[in-house]
């Protein structure tokens, strides 16, 4: 059985799939995994390419869901992206990063989605 976090995880990931639709994104691939890493969601805005990593949290106890984005975190992000890009043979010049922090509390949702997050 999935433990919570990981459900709340996979309903935030789609919540962010569903929101970024509606901004007009096109999504290419979820949950791409290289080594230890994973890639949120790989989706295209316009000309540009982009990774998204997708923070979710249910309380402020640990501080908003996209200060979970050390650079540590940032570096993986881009090491795994550039595997992408070599298994996919793409050779993209237009690419971004965003990140999409989503808060469950009190019954609510509030999602906030950074262009250019790093």
């Amino acid at each position: 059985m999935l433990s919570s976090t990981k459900e709340k995880g996979k309903e935030g990931e789609d919540l962010a799939v569903s929101f970024l639709v509606e901004k007009g994104f096109e999504i290419i691939e979820r949950n791409y995994r290289y080594g230890k890493g994973e890639l949120d969601i790989i989706a295209r805005d316009k000309e540009f390419l982009v990774f998204v990593e997708v923070k979710s949290r249910e309380s402020l106890e640990y501080g908003k869901p996209e200060e979970a984005i050390t650079k540590r975190k940032m570096s993986q992000v881009r090491k795994i992206t550039e595997a992408y890009l070599a298994e996919k043979d793409i050779r993209e010049e237009n690419i971004r990063f965003d990140v999409v922090a989503i808060l469950f509390l009190n019954d609510e949702v509030t999602i906030n989605h950074y262009e250019n997050a790093f």
